[in-house]
């Protein structure tokens, strides 16, 4: 099954108001790939993701995933379509404990795995079974981006998107993140869109990449081809990367 297209964007291009973010942008992923969109702060990577679940919505082209096409569909629906998102700024439920926020996540049409869910996502992040009665707003940022990324988990997503996974971690944190989704894309197979201001990390982690400078996507390639690219070095990783 590996190889054909979960997720393809074809020509979208999205507002906020009058304002153009994104102008005929053309992205693929395929199952069973880890594809990374870099790109400086602004260039329009959050805006993609939150396009694809539909707010803002696409004004032009289209989205398809897994053979349906979902520019126009609902948020809600989109989900229900088994994509998975952990959003920038982490967004975990502050009040809730760690275990309250992991049943947010679940789908309520999967809740016989619930207990293996729960298992796995423990397996992957040890740190959040120790922290499992522990509000969320009380928890380190690291503890937090580990929560965020195991409760888009417990819908057992086909695509995980996620916005800016390592913003504001120490590198050490960051190291664990990364090494976390390249564990969960090699032993499950999951197919991981991931948009990062940390180039050097982001390419070493994905198969593929793209680069976004002001709404437009402006070169594509291997994450290999993409590092040792002179003109994405210069502009992302020259004394950038740890």
């Amino acid at each position: 099954m590996a190889g054909t297209t979960l997720l393809d964007i074809k020509g979208v291009q999205t507002y906020y108001g009058n304002i153009r973010a994104l102008n005929g942008v053309d992205v693929t992923v395929k199952q069973g790939e880890i594809v990374a969109l870099i790109g400086a702060n602004g260039a329009g990577k959050s805006t993609l993701m939150m396009t694809i679940f539909g707010a803002p919505r696409a004004r032009a082209g289209t989205i398809t995933f897994a053979g349906t096409d979902i520019t126009q569909m609902p948020t809600h629906e989109i989900a229900r379509m088994r994509i998975a998102q952990s959003p920038e700024g982490r967004r975990i439920f502050p009040r809730m404990t760690v275990m309250e926020n992991l049943q947010m996540g679940a789908s309520l049409d999967n809740l016989q795995h619930y207990d293996e869910d729960v298992e796995k996502v423990f397996t992957l992040f040890p740190r959040l079974k120790e922290r499992i009665a522990q509000r969320g707003g009380t928890l380190s940022g690291g503890e937090q981006q580990m929560l965020s990324i195991g409760r888009a988990l417990m819908a057992r997503p086909k695509l995980l998107l996620l916005d800016e996974p390592s913003l504001g971690l120490a590198p050490l944190i960051v190291k664990q993140i990364f090494d976390a989704i390249r564990e969960l894309n090699r032993t499950q197979g999951l197919t991981v869109f991931l948009v990062e201001q940390n180039a050097f990390g982001a390419l070493r982690l994905a198969n593929r990449g793209y680069v976004m400078v002001n709404g437009n996507v402006t070169m594509s390639g291997t994450g290999k081809e993409l590092l040792a690219d002179p003109e994405v070095r210069a502009a992302y990783l020259e004394g950038g990367h740890h």
